[in-house]
């Protein structure tokens, strides 16, 4: 470092468990951080919902050795002179939203954790950061210290990626692990990953119910093929009707059942449209997302020319998610002393497919009669409906049986249509699960 290099100031929103471990990395890296820059990073004013409020004391610590203030003015932050990057990690759309054009119009770069934000108003805010040729930065808001937003809008810039699968949230994936190799029902697994600070108390509805992971899907979605995808495009179902018989089931089977959050691209009358779903599904045992166990998140990515990719890693969680914040705030300095602008991103408007017109296997579990004739009956009810089954296995149990079904790929709407029809029949007591099956034929 010489005498004459400048220092940058970054200025925080929010000081909870992100934001407390962005400061702290900035702080104990502060010599490498300022060799990979060109310049000292430092920590400018810190705005806060609550000055009162407990704060982690090693946070604490080195915003006192930065001489940086605490403040429950946002203004401090945004638009205020000599804050050159803005790091959001408040969390919600509201107020963020608004602060983070603020900043953007006012000349400064923003880096952000906000996965919720991004996924409803990325396009929005990438507007802003183009016209004011400052930076937009937000790979923390996906999976957490794993570097995926990066390879997709650089390192994958010349090639085309046709599908991207992901577990994209920990808690569901620790939840359906502890299913799996403890063999027990979710509730009690739940109620152990909210002691464990993995789910939220009261209300686990985010991770369980597949909002969290929805949200990191649109924007993978919208980076995969240059669009504009927002969470509420998103198919969305959760994990809560996943049952140790639907595990016990695809284990004989030769799968696992994980929470996807699903991506592709494909032709549709014509032209190019883009599906976008989350939901269980059971997933071949040697997929290399099988093995993924705990709360750790991985993305699996197919492109034609560089194949199959998959990026693993913690999704979660104060260091890690630290560590990708301040990595995009290392870049956004960079740019800044170079004074190299951002670049221009054409994102086009291509059409959502609909979840009917998914291409999809599914794993059908019916509770039948034990006679004579049932899988007759059920086989017309799926061919009646183009649904071709790829296996069957069949277990009596009294009076009635349970019958398992794989199909081949078919149409979601068909498969539906076939379930609710296999209802109706006099020999199917029930049926009892229906979930879909990923990477294999699809």
């Amino acid at each position: 470092m010489t005498g004459d290099q400048r220092a940058l100031t970054v200025g925080l929103l929010g000081l909870g468990v992100v934001g407390s471990g962005v400061v702290r990395l900035l702080h104990d890296h502060a010599d490498e951080i300022a060799g990979r820059v060109g310049a000292r990073l430092q920590v400018g004013p810190v705005a806060v919902r609550d000055r009162t409020k407990p704060r982690d004391v090693e946070a604490m610590h080195a915003l006192h050795a930065a001489g940086a203030t605490l403040t429950d003015d946002p203004s401090a932050v945004v638009g205020a002179d000599g804050v050159d990057i803005v790091v959001e990690v408040m969390g919600g759309v509201d107020p963020a939203r608004d602060l983070l054009l603020a900043a953007l119009k006012s000349g400064q770069s923003v880096v952000t954790a906000n996965k919720e934000l991004i996924a409803t108003h990325g396009a929005e805010l990438l507007s802003a950061a183009q016209e004011q040729s400052v930076r937009l930065e937000y790979e923390a808001a996906v999976a957490g210290a794993i570097p995926i937003i990066k390879p997709m809008r650089e390192s994958l810039a010349g090639d085309r990626v046709r599908k991207v699968l992901g577990i994209l949230n920990g808690t569901t994936n620790y939840i359906l692990t502890r299913m799996t190799e403890e063999g027990a029902d979710l509730e009690p697994v739940l109620a152990e990953a909210q002691d464990l600070g993995y789910a939220e108390k009261p209300d686990p509805s985010a991770d369980v119910d597949g909002h969290d992971a929805a949200a990191k899907a649109a924007i993978l979605a919208s980076l995969a093929f240059d669009a504009e995808v927002t969470r509420d495009q998103v198919f969305t179902e959760g994990i809560r009707d996943v049952t140790a018989t639907d595990i016990a089931h695809a284990h004989r089977m030769g799968y696992v059942i994980k929470l996807l959050g699903i991506a592709e691209e494909v032709e549709v009358d014509g032209q190019r449209a883009i599906g976008v779903r989350v939901h269980p599904a059971w997933v071949p045992a040697e997929h290399p997302l099988a093995s993924v166990r705990e709360a750790f998140n991985a993305i699996f990515v197919q492109a034609d020319a560089a194949g199959a990719l998959m990026f693993y890693g913690r999704g979660a969680g104060s260091l890690p998610t630290a560590s990708a914040v301040v990595g995009d705030v290392v870049p956004a300095a960079r740019a800044l002393l170079a004074g190299e602008q951002l670049p221009r991103v054409s994102v086009a408007r291509k059409p959502i497919r609909p979840i009917d017109d998914a291409i999809v296997q599914y794993y059908v579990l019916l509770d039948v009669l034990d006679e004579a004739g049932v899988l007759a009956a059920v086989a017309a009810t799926f061919g009646d409906h183009d649904v071709s089954i790829k296996s069957v296995w069949q277990e009596g149990e009294e009076d009635h049986a349970q019958l398992l079904l794989v199909t081949h790929a078919a149409r979601e709407g068909n498969v539906q249509a076939c379930a609710a029809a296999l209802e109706e029949l006099d020999v199917v007591r029930s049926v009892a699960s229906l979930m879909r099956v990923e990477g294999r034929e699809v």
